[in-house]
């Protein structure tokens, strides 16, 4: 057994799709990997995701050390979303996922986001 954030699984790719899995997460870390977002900001590029499933999921990927939450003493407060090192490394695999969705099941166009 693995012991992942207080849950166990059977086998790493458990664990893996556990981090990354959702309708959101995924793209979540798309955007956020070619540089910091504001809540708005991710609210506008992540298309048909509600307040309520933006702010759970951000919250999951901070408690899995995904991205950090940077609030700065302003008036009004402003905070800012940030991959951390773990959130940029699972890049290539969506990288990766992006261009095989491309390349094997027909899709006609890449994302909006620049691809590296």
């Amino acid at each position: 057994m693995i012991k992942w954030n207080g849950k166990e699984y059977r086998c790493p790719v458990e664990v893996g799709m556990d981090a990354i899995s959702g309708k959101w997460k995924s793209l979540i870390l798309w955007h956020l990997h070619e540089g910091d977002k504001r809540y708005k900001e991710l609210e506008r590029i992540v298309p048909g995701v509600s307040q309520k499933m933006l702010t759970q999921q951000l919250k999951e990927m901070e408690r899995d050390g995904l991205l950090i939450r940077t609030v700065y003493p302003e008036v009004p407060p402003r905070v800012e979303y940030a991959l951390t090192p773990l959130g940029h490394s699972a890049f290539p695999i969506l990288k990766m996922m992006h261009d095989w969705a491309i390349d094997e099941l027909g899709c006609e166009h890449a994302c909006t986001r620049s691809s590296d």
